[in-house]
């Protein structure tokens, strides 16, 4: 048994948890920057199929190499103008589209023999300077203009809380996220998916209604 297997199996039993506590389902998006395609190929052994990568330059090389094994990739990371292509041609899902004009190049670079591409919108609740986001004025009008792209599929919200905020902040942000996101339903909006929750505080997230959760350290350990 790998170590990789061994966090995966807690990994697990914390995820199950948390999720019949809320009621629902939560999927695991394992966030594989920074780590190799051996460790990639271990947790994919060990059940997990779909992975999360940041920096496309880092990513395509790991796509190619395991081609084959049926992985859902997600690109988490900012999207830059100059990688839409790439991205919309690599990945199947993107979680931090925060800009129409981005989703437009997305848009036109998805390929037409691709299924649509599925965008979530991050929102920047905190207002870090630092961070991708919307804040929360823009997430309807930028939901309505990805609804107007046919190569793209809205699906939901993503968020980010600040690294120092503890509990009580995290809580509060996971919490309006998720009142945004029943507030693009109640509009006829997709929005099915929240990208919630981290390696320190997915339980949580869980909690507040994540229903997926991005995990990097937990499941593979400190990068180098």
């Amino acid at each position: 048994m790998t170590q990789i297997t061994e966090h995966l199996g807690d990994i697990r039993e914390r995820v199950s948890r948390a999720a019949r506590a809320r009621g629902g389902d939560v999927t695991i998006v394992a966030v594989s920057k920074g780590h190799g395609v051996d460790a990639i190929r271990e947790a994919h052994a060990g059940g997990l199929t779909r992975f999360g990568e940041s920096y496309v330059q880092e990513a395509l090389p790991k796509i190619a190499a395991l081609d084959g094994l049926g992985i859902e990739w997600h690109f988490v990371g900012a999207v830059q103008g100059n990688k839409t292509r790439p991205i919309a041609e690599h990945f199947q899902w993107v979680h931090a589209l925060d800009r129409e004009r981005i989703a437009i190049r997305l848009n036109d670079a998805r390929p037409y023999h691709a299924p649509p591409l599925n965008v979530l919108i991050q929102v920047n609740l905190a207002r870090e300077p630092q961070k991708a986001g919307v804040a929360e004025s823009e997430v309807a009008p930028l939901a309505a203009a990805i609804a107007g792209l046919p190569r793209l599929a809205f699906r939901g919200l993503m968020c980010m809380p600040p690294a120092a905020a503890d509990d009580e902040e995290r809580r509060a942000l996971f919490l309006r996220t998720a009142e945004l996101a029943a507030a693009l339903r109640a509009q006829g909006f997709a929005a099915d998916v929240l990208s919630m929750g981290m390696s320190d505080d997915f339980e949580l997230a869980i909690a507040c209604g994540a229903t997926c959760i991005r995990l990097g350290t937990a499941i593979f350990g400190p990068r180098d």
